[in-house]
């Protein structure tokens, strides 16, 4: 139904909800999702929590992933989404655009925008995508700092503190910086760019009864493995990051290929959703209909004058 009517709304905060997911036994799978027409796509194939990337929201704006979009501007793409689908949103927060003081105003313009969670991550800026190299990693004090802020911020915000320590301070690192981040009040941890199997149960098993996040992104340093496999490994929640937005990417590349080459889209029909679908994925005359019964039109008769 559209997002319009009240009595259609959640109830719970989507923090709430967010853990209530996270209380079943199976692992949490949340696909990237950060534009309204996306997350009603995914919400229709049946997923019950959504993941907005950071890469993907500055990819969007055409942008590198390196630390550069706003509060605001993300902010913007959480009040879409959470609004297009009222599912619950894990959204990556990066290193939490600045220091403790930047870091609460975050959580609570997230909180504020409809976000159910969020991670936050200890590099410094410029950050980089977790698979790339030469990470600069912040002193874990400073964020375990930046974790008790969030959690001082926050209503219902479910928090994840996320390492990048493994590539360049081993596992023991990463494992004593997940420490201090719990102790610190983060709610779950995310251990980035592990390389093997190996890792992602030494990790689990190094960190009983933990909730665990694990990113399943493409063409970065992890092999592929399912959410199955995952859940088996000893993880909670899994995350496709940027998917969409390259599936999406490759789309538009092709598209915009065919109209120079053909000089239209006569051959690219195909690859369309019709008008007909587009609007059913939008609610389009759920909200026509709301507008008619709501608005009753009232044809004016004779002049004003003779009124």
């Amino acid at each position: 139904m559209p997002y319009v009517i009240a009595d259609d709304l959640p109830e719970a905060p989507a923090g709430q909800r967010f853990r209530a997911l996270l209380e079943r036994p199976q692992i949490l799978r949340m696909p990237g999702a950060h534009l309204g027409i996306a997350a009603l796509l995914a919400k229709q194939a049946g997923f019950e929590a959504l993941y907005m990337s950071g890469a993907a929201m500055s990819a969007t704006m055409g942008l590198p992933d390196l630390g550069m979009i706003t509060v605001d501007d993300v902010s913007w793409h959480i009040r879409q989404v959470a609004r297009a689908s009222a599912l619950p949103v894990l959204v990556d927060g990066d290193t939490g655009y600045g220091e403790a003081l930047n870091v609460m105003h975050m959580v609570r313009s997230f909180e504020e925008a409809g976000a159910a969670a969020v991670h936050l991550e200890d590099q410094l800026l410029p950050k980089k995508c977790g698979h790339l190299n030469d990470k600069k990693l912040a002193d874990a004090r400073d964020m375990a700092a930046k974790v008790a802020a969030a959690r001082k911020a926050r209503r219902h915000l479910y928090l994840i503190a996320r390492t990048d320590a493994a590539a360049s301070e081993g596992m023991d690192g990463a494992v004593a910086r997940a420490k201090l981040y719990l102790e610190a009040g983060a709610d779950a941890i995310f251990p980035e760019a592990l390389t093997t199997r190996e890792m992602f149960e030494e990790f689990a098993r190094r960190m009983p009864g933990v909730k665990l996040l694990a990113n399943m992104t493409e063409f970065g340093r992890t092999p592929f493995f399912t959410a199955e496999e995952f859940e088996a490994m000893g993880y909670s929640m899994v995350i496709w990051p940027v998917s969409q937005l390259r599936v999406a990417a490759r789309g538009m590349e092709e598209l915009y290929a065919a109209i120079a080459r053909d000089g239209g889209t006569h051959k690219m029909i195909n690859r369309m959703q019709t008008r007909a679908e587009l609007y059913e994925t939008i609610g389009y005359h759920d909200y026509e209909s709301l507008d008619s019964t709501l608005v009753k039109t009232i044809v004016p008769e004779g002049m004003p004058q003779d009124r």
